[in-house]
């Protein structure tokens, strides 16, 4: 059974290769665009390609009977009507509920008329590494709503649920919402990612106009969508569900497990 993970050279889809191999699977065939910076582990199968260009996809997607499906909807609609002729049977998609950016992803896979599971991650607590610059030029983090909450989840144990879903017939046909363990604010977890270095970091609170200004030159216009986003948490913050527990019999990774062994981006 060969299974074509795609981004598989992007930090989550990376990170499915791995745990794909983890689980003994033996035909892992992983997309990529640049073969000689793919770096990846032996017994791989490479595949050069790329989602955003649909005419690359048909060598990739011969002989495959299942897929991880990354983020993107763009040209997700051809990608799946290609998988459909090649044969594949089940997408594990990477996407999101119905009011999020990625929902039109969802559509796309369900219209297809290949089998599906969806993965419904919030955000990624890898995304806290927009702070590691300041902390370690200016030891402080300078964001706004510090009691913005939400149930951040490791990159990594969506990836763990992937391969296992894409492993495990019995996840067709559901979404899959993922979460942390637990809801923290934003002041916590910046809190935790002070113990992990071993000191205090404060956090200055920004206003909601100066935090878009700040992250404006590195975000571009989504900066004002994420600062709106982190602002609707403070009177309604994200809940945490058991999903990943429940997938992989064992806890989801605490924020305070990922500030220690993500410590030294923060140094």
């Amino acid at each position: 059974m060969t299974i074509l993970v795609t981004g598989a050279t992007a930090s989550v889809g990376r990170l499915v290769v791995d745990h794909l191999l983890a689980h003994g699977a033996a035909d892992v065939r992983a997309l990529v665009k640049n073969p000689d910076r793919a770096s990846l582990p032996d017994g791989v199968e490479v595949a050069v390609g790329y989602l955003g260009e649909p005419e690359t996809m048909p060598a990739a997607l011969k002989g495959v009977e299942r897929m991880y499906l990354a983020s993107y909807p763009d040209t997700a609609a051809e990608v799946l009507a290609l998988a459909r002729e090649a044969g594949v049977k089940h997408v594990v998609d990477l996407s999101g509920e119905p009011e999020s950016w990625w929902y039109e992803l969802v559509q796309a896979v369900e219209a297809s008329g290949v089998a599906w599971t969806h993965l419904w991650p919030g955000e990624f607590m890898e995304n806290s590494t927009m702070w590691a610059e300041q902390i370690r030029t200016s030891g402080q983090v300078r964001d706004a709503h510090p009691e913005s909450a939400n149930a951040a989840i490791a990159m990594d144990d969506v990836a763990a649920v992937a391969a296992a879903a894409l492993l495990d017939e019995s996840y067709i046909g559901k979404a899959l919402p993922l979460t942390g363990p637990e809801t923290l604010t934003r002041a916590a977890r910046v809190a935790l990612i002070g113990r992990a270095l071993g000191r205090e970091i404060p956090y200055v609170e920004l206003s909601h106009e100066e935090a878009v200004a700040e992250l404006t030159p590195s975000m571009g216009e989504f900066a004002a969508w994420y600062i709106d986003g982190e602002a609707e948490l403070v009177d309604n913050p994200q809940p945490a569900v058991t999903t990943v527990a429940d997938v992989l019999c064992r806890p989801a990774t605490t924020f305070a497990e990922w500030a220690v062994t993500h410590a030294d981006e923060f140094r």
